[in-house]
C-alpha cells in the first residue's frame, strides 16, 4: 500500500521543518506533500528545502481546502494527515497512527495528545474529534464531497462522516506530543481572535451537519 503524508500549513515556519524531518525519515511513508495555505512567511521555502512536494495556494482558503489540494495530488491508498505546528513528533507517533490501518484493524485512526502540555492535552481530552493527526484510507476521503469548504471544521466533517457511515475508527494516544497554540504564534490578542474564528467555523459546520440530517 502506498502512503502519502499531507501537511496543511499556514505560516508555520517555526515548526514545519521539525515535522518534515520526521516524516521524511519514516520507512512507511512513500511521499510527503505540504500545502501552504496562502502562507506569507517562509513556510513554503523551508518545506521545499527539505525535498518534499510543496503546493502553494495563492490565498488562505482554510484547512479543508488545503487538505483537499493535497489529496488531489496523490493516488496513495492511505493518507496520513499531520499538522504543521506539532512539537515533539517522533517516528513512533506515526507508527501508532498508521499500523492499525495497515494491519486491517480499522479504516481510520485519530491521534490524541497525552503528557505533552496541559492545555493542549485538556483540549483533546474534551474534544478528540478536533485532532488533525489522522490516518485514513483513500476510499473514505473519496466519499466526502465538501471537504474543501469546511475550513477549520474539517476534522468535525471527517468525524461525522465516519460516524454516519459506520466506518471503523480508533483513537490512539500520542504521548509527549503537542502543538503551538495560536496565542503563541500570533500574540495573545490576535491568537485569541483566531481561536474564536476557528471555533465559529467548527460550530458552523456542526450546525450545517445537523440541518442536513
Amino acid at each position: 500500500m502506498k502512503i502519502t503524508a499531507i501537511v496543511p500549513a499556514y505560516n508555520e515556519e517555526k515548526t514545519i521543518k521539525g515535522v518534515l524531518t520526521v516524516t521524511n525519515n519514516h520507512h512507511l511513508i512513500d511521499d510527503v506533500i505540504v500545502v501552504s495555505d496562502g502562507s506569507t512567511d517562509n513556510t513554503a521555502i523551508i518545506a521545499t528545502q527539505t525535498g518534499v512536494q510543496v503546493i502553494e495556494l495563492s490565498e488562505n482558503k482554510g484547512k479543508g481546502a488545503a487538505m483537499q489540494a493535497g489529496i488531489d495530488q496523490t493516488v496513495a491508498d492511505i493518507i496520513l494527515f499531520l499538522d504543521a505546528d506539532l512539537l515533539g513528533l517522533k517516528i513512533e507517533h506515526i507508527d501508532k497512527l498508521l499500523n492499525p490501518v495497515l494491519n486491517g484493524e480499522v479504516e481510520t485512526t485519530i491521534g490524541v495528545f497525552s503528557d505533552g502540555r496541559k492545555l493542549t492535552d485538556l483540549a483533546q481530552r474534551i474534544a478528540p474529534f478536533l485532532s488533525g493527526q489522522r490516518a485514513v484510507k483513500r476510499d473514505i476521503l473519496d466519499g466526502i464531497t465538501d471537504l474543501d469548504i469546511t475550513r477549520f471544521g474539517v476534522e468535525v466533517a471527517l468525524t461525522q462522516y465516519i460516524k454516519d457511515n459506520n466506518i471503523s475508527s480508533k483513537e490512539v494516544i500520542l504521548e509527549d506530543l503537542s502543538h503551538m497554540m495560536k496565542e503563541e504564534k500570533l500574540g495573545f490578542l490576535k491568537g485569541f481572535t483566531a481561536r474564536l474564528k476557528m471555533y465559529w467555523e467548527i460550530l458552523r459546520n456542526l450546525s450545517i451537519k445537523k440541518k442536513v440530517r
